[in-house]
């Protein structure tokens, strides 16, 4: 059984708090709590699906890591976000590395009692396709943005989407996002001096305040506002 501060969290994150009870309870029975290393695996692109996972501590890369060493990072995801599911959907290897980048807990749904828990309750199939629904919308949104938006629109909207656990948090309780410039830029394809330019713009405006491998929102308003029109004009 997990630990109530857990369960807690649990609760707080979007698409576990719209679980039926019994879902819930299949989750927090099954599950099984995880310790992973900073820099160790969750799991391979290419491994055999073993379940879906949830983040309760610490930060996890998804992503893939070429053979040459390079890095393509498509989201962190941190308390509570959920990942994993693709493979359980479509029955295909993991299309993408999870890697930590400290030292993180992490929650498994095995794969054998999940499968066995959606044949006898098909109803439930529903509940991942909203997870995953959900992140397809954020993957259109980026897209959209990359043809559409400034490198400030980009980078301030990619800075909300962390902040709501893309989708995954029911309310925003934390306005610190644990990044290093580095990562922005690999998730925004820019260069880390353009990320760098540009977070130096948003400090001076007082949207944020720069820490190391760490970015502190100071005026969410003004955040949303540069995300959606670009300006920080209303």
């Amino acid at each position: 059984m997990l630990d109530s501060i857990y369960i807690h969290h649990l609760q707080q994150n979007s698409w576990f708090s719209h679980l039926e009870e019994p879902f819930q309870q299949f989750v927090v029975e099954h599950g099984k709590k995880l310790v992973i290393e900073k820099n160790a695996a969750v799991f391979h692109a290419q491994d055999q699906f073993n379940g879906v996972y949830g983040v309760l501590e610490g930060s996890i890369s998804l992503g893939y890591i070429d053979v040459n060493g390079n890095e393509a990072i498509a989201a962190i995801a941190e308390p509570i976000m959920w990942f994993g599911e693709i493979s359980l959907i479509d029955q295909q290897p993991r299309s993408h590395d999870a890697i930590a980048l400290k030292k993180s807990v992490v929650l498994q749904i095995p794969a054998e009692p999940l499968k066995d828990f959606l044949l006898k309750n098909p109803y439930y199939w529903y509940f991942f396709a909203l997870l995953t629904s959900q992140k397809l919308r954020y993957v259109f949104l980026e897209q959209i943005a990359i043809q559409t938006q400034s490198i400030s629109q980009r980078l301030a909207q990619r800075l909300l989407f962390i902040l709501e656990g893309y989708g995954n948090r029911s309310s925003i309780q934390d306005l610190n996002i644990q990044i290093s410039q580095d990562q922005l830029a690999n998730m925004l394809t820019i260069s880390r001096q353009t990320v760098n330019q540009e977070l130096n713009a948003f400090e001076k405006q007082g949207i944020i305040q720069l820490g190391f491998k760490k970015i502190q929102v100071v005026d969410f308003k003004k955040l949303k506002l540069l995300s959606t029109k670009g300006t920080l004009m209303d």
